[in-house]
């Protein structure tokens, strides 16, 4: 980047990812309700096409909506994992820039061995995100102290590194953006799909606790409940601690190559400049 983000800037980013988040989590639990209610909840999966009758021979729909109010929710859930995994898969795919970065840090360390400060800047302009955009800003305080002449070789490698660091303190919050509610799911989703599983069992014992002989129906429908809602929440906390998971490896590794390339920086500075 050219220059560094202005906090006022970065707080305006802060608080646009902040409704964004609201209005999607809104948005996919709506969306999973009128799934639940008008998809799986059609007449058509049910015999006799009443939604309060058995579901048709191997129709999973109806199956999936006689597990209860609690379905709704964890398909909201679900739906969460899917959008916000997809956002982050472009946000931090774009923080990489557009060639693979470690060829990227090995080229703009190529190019500070032979001391072409200039050519390594052409390359994060050529690279661009986040990455580039830190190495970029290391790059300019390199010219920047290079040619202030009161500055010791110490003093200019510690200006650097810290403007390195502040950089880098700009760029990667934005990658870690909602990665938090994907780590949320992760928990949410199986307490969740354990309330359904306990109320599915609640009604299975109330069917047992008749007078007479037990409601077989009633106790069919509470068991079936407890285990598609148990299945949910597992699907929704598995798919959300893989997301997650990739997430956080992808930008490590980012990480890891701004921590290099930096200090890449930083010690030519100091090797050239003895």
């Amino acid at each position: 980047m050219a220059t560094a983000p202005k906090p006022t800037t970065a707080k305006k980013e802060s608080s646009g990812s902040s409704i964004f988040a609201s209005l999607t989590m809104v948005f996919c639990i709506v969306i999973g309700v009128l799934l639940w209610k008008f998809v799986m909840g059609s007449p058509s999966n049910f015999e006799g096409g009443n939604p309060e009758g058995h579901p048709l021979p191997g129709n999973y729909f109806a199956m999936v909506y006689k597990g209860g109010i609690i379905v709704p929710i964890l398909i909201g859930m679900l739906l969460m994992v899917i959008v916000f995994s997809i956002e982050r898969f472009f946000v931090i795919s774009k923080a990489a820039g557009t060639g693979n970065v470690e060829a990227f840090v090995k080229r703009i360390q190529g190019f500070l061995s032979n001391g072409n400060i200039e050519a390594a800047v052409a390359e994060c302009d050529k690279q661009k995100g986040s990455v580039a955009n830190v190495i970029k800003s290391g790059l300019k305080k390199y010219r920047e102290v290079e040619a202030d002449p009161n500055l010791d070789i110490e003093q200019a490698s510690l200006a650097i590194q810290k403007d390195i660091e502040e950089a880098t303190a700009l760029e990667m919050p934005m990658l870690e953006q909602n990665l938090t509610i994907i780590a949320t799911l992760v928990s949410v989703g199986t307490l969740t799909g354990l309330l359904g599983t306990v109320t599915g069992m609640i009604k299975s014992f109330a069917a047992l606790a008749t007078a007479g002989a037990p409601d077989q129906a009633a106790l069919a429908n509470g068991i079936s409940e407890a285990l598609i809602n148990t299945a949910t929440g597992i699907a929704t906390s598995t798919v959300a601690i893989i997301m997650y998971n990739i997430f956080t490896s992808k930008i490590d590794k980012l990480t890891y190559s701004i921590d290099e390339a930096g200090f890449s920086i930083v010690q030519t500075y100091a090797s050239t400049h003895k």
